[in-house]
């Protein structure tokens, strides 16, 4: 399971976001998930009381790295995130040209985000190299992120292009030892966790173009998995997807690192997903009920919503028992805090 470690709220709230996303957030796909859907649990699922998550403290995780204040995916936008002392970096995986695992979340290049050569290509016909050299510093709707700007980073600079996921690990870790940050800053770096969302869709098996056969593990999960034990990590990580069977994928190669699963609208069959793995369950905020949070619960389940970007909706989230919360904006605290 996710294991929650204390979360840092460092802004003032009062400069709430709209709490919705363009359609959903981590996925944008708010029809993407894979299980099925009540409209409520019909049942609390009877669990040995040993089973439940122990949470101490709220999981804050930065989405897509602190997506409302600076361009989504990038170094400068997780830099932010750590100095704001995020808990968790939740971030996307593609497939590069080169089979190397890349952070994104589109599977297209979109010139609202990116400039350079191979914008509006897809990901899948691009190198890492070409990835990594592209400018993807634009905000992609000015109205709902007023917040964002293309700031450099003091680690990262003015470095915007799509990095690889062993990259993005090497960064943090070179954070963690900077003297650039402050000791707070360093020592929450050496522990930060990541959730990293496959960008599979239950829809279209072939959107990551790796020949993924909707049960055995894909070249892309196996690189995901082999660039997660490289970086020694696997204690931090989870894996989390709308498309379960990437998850359960996983499940069957290693059963060490934890799986998140995702849903858009209503609630799925918790006791299903924690017998095929998951140790939590992040749907859509929207979902959240006081019924769903318990039934999640006694099926042995965490729950964190995502995308929360304002101060009221996060109080009210919290009140029903949520562990932990994705939001765009980790500058924010919840309005009764």
């Amino acid at each position: 399971m996710v294991a929650a470690a204390a979360v840092v709220l460092t802004a003032a709230a009062g400069c709430g976001v709209d709490g919705g996303d363009r359609g959903g957030a981590p996925d944008d796909d708010v029809d993407a998930g894979s299980a099925p859907m009540a409209d409520e649990p019909a049942e609390t699922p009877v669990a040995d009381p040993a089973d439940e998550p122990v949470v101490t403290s709220l999981d804050w995780q930065g989405h897509r790295g602190a997506r409302g204040l600076r361009p989504e995916n990038t170094l400068p936008g997780f830099e932010l995130a750590l100095d704001l002392g995020v808990d968790t970096l939740e971030l996307d995986l593609h497939w590069a040209a080169d089979d190397v695992v890349v952070v994104w979340h589109d599977p297209v290049v979109e010139p609202t985000l990116c400039s350079g050569e191979g914008v509006s290509m897809p990901i899948r016909q691009l190198t890492s190299t070409q990835l990594r050299a592209l400018r993807c510093d634009r905000n992609p709707d000015p109205g709902r992120f007023p917040e964002q700007a293309a700031q450099p980073g003091t680690l990262a600079g003015d470095d915007w292009g799509i990095v690889g996921l062993a990259e993005l690990f090497g960064f943090v870790a070179g954070y963690a030892g900077s003297e650039a940050k402050t000791p707070e800053q360093r020592a929450n770096a050496e522990t930060v966790r990541f959730n990293v969302e496959t960008k599979r869709k239950p829809d279209d098996p072939g959107a990551i173009g790796d020949g993924f056969d909707g049960e055995t593990a894909g070249p892309f999960e196996r690189a995901i998995i082999a660039a997660i034990g490289d970086a020694g990590l696997t204690d931090r990580v989870s894996i989390q997807s709308f498309d379960h069977r990437s998850l359960w994928a996983v499940r069957a190669e290693t059963p060490a690192i934890d799986l998140v699963a995702l849903t858009g609208g209503g609630v799925p069959d918790f006791a299903e997903l924690a017998r095929r793995g998951a140790g939590t369950w992040s749907p859509d905020q929207r979902s959240v009920t006081d019924a769903a949070v318990s039934a999640a619960h006694g099926a042995g389940l965490l729950v964190v919503p995502w995308t929360v970007n304002d101060p009221a909706a996060m109080d009210r989230l919290i009140e029903l028992g949520v562990d932990g919360i994705i939001t765009d904006r980790p500058d924010l605290q919840p309005s009764g805090s």
